[in-house]
């Protein structure tokens, strides 16, 4: 399905009960909605399932090419309102936590818990914009094919090459149907995202934080910056997996979010006072 929101024509996709609870997922960068595959078909019969394309990836529209974090949280919310749905679970993978991370910042009343997955909430340091910078004069100057093989490489465990060798080409796809313009826009929006690291005290909603054993992007020790800050978080370490924890290992990833998920529609229990 398509809808236009501030702009640009987003594509999404719904599963599941309108009258489960409402699950939304961020895929990261430089993928597309696809990449929850596995989560969907593992909640699809009990929770209101969505997943959707941010700007300029998967069959979403690119515009200008002109990005920032910001809009992609603006769009987030501008889908919500679409769906009619005033509170959700926000799960959000690496970018897809930039961006949720700074949604539930800027709307906390929106949200009804939150899945942080192989994420961080620092922002690029010198290096990290160099790096991206360089990312975006290599696409410009070669073209998507060499950027898409030293990407896939950084993302996933050295023994996923041989022992998941479709779930590599499917990344590798993904990448490269992805615009160059959207990929450069994308990589000046992640560089010059904010800090979020202040707002985490002040996170008042159940989150969950899982991350690959081996992810070298967002290692395990951001991961657990975040559980030490955000008031009674959970977090779990996925093995034998690095940056797409959720493709990699789904059913550890998927049994993990699944109890999750169950605990938030748990009837709380009143204490009767005689």
């Amino acid at each position: 399905m398509r809808v236009s929101i501030n702009t640009i024509t987003i594509d999404f996709e719904t599963t599941g009960p309108r009258a489960g609870l409402p699950v939304i997922f961020i895929h990261g960068f430089p993928f597309s909605k696809e990449m929850w595959r596995p989560q969907v078909e593992a909640m699809k019969k009990d929770h209101y399932v969505v997943t959707y394309d941010v700007r300029g990836h998967g069959k979403s529209d690119v515009g200008d090419g002109q990005y920032t974090i910001e809009y992609f949280v603006d769009d987030l919310i501008g889908l919500m309102d679409h769906l009619k749905i005033a509170k959700g679970v926000v799960a959000g993978l690496s970018m897809g936590g930039y961006i949720a991370l700074r949604a539930i910042e800027r709307h906390p009343g929106r949200f009804r818990a939150l899945v942080l997955c192989d994420t961080r909430s620092e922002p690029d340091g010198n290096d990290g914009k160099v790096k991206r910078a360089e990312q975006a004069k290599l696409i410009k100057t070669e073209g998507m094919k060499p950027f898409a093989e030293n990407f896939v490489k950084g993302v996933f465990y050295e023994k996923t090459f041989a022992e998941n060798p479709d779930t590599v080409q499917m990344i590798r796809d993904i990448i490269l149907r992805t615009s160059p313009i959207a990929v450069a826009g994308t990589l000046i929006a992640l560089a010059g995202r904010t800090d979020t690291t202040p707002s985490l005290f002040s996170i008042k909603v159940p989150t969950l934080i899982l991350v690959g054993q081996h992810d070298a992007l967002t290692p395990p020790s951001a991961s657990h910056a975040m559980k030490d800050k955000i008031p009674d978080a959970e977090i779990h370490s996925i093995p034998r997996s690095a940056h797409l924890s959720n493709l990699v290992n789904p059913g550890t990833f998927n049994d993990h979010l699944m109890k999750f998920l169950n605990s938030l529609q748990r009837p709380v229990q009143t204490i009767k006072r005689r």
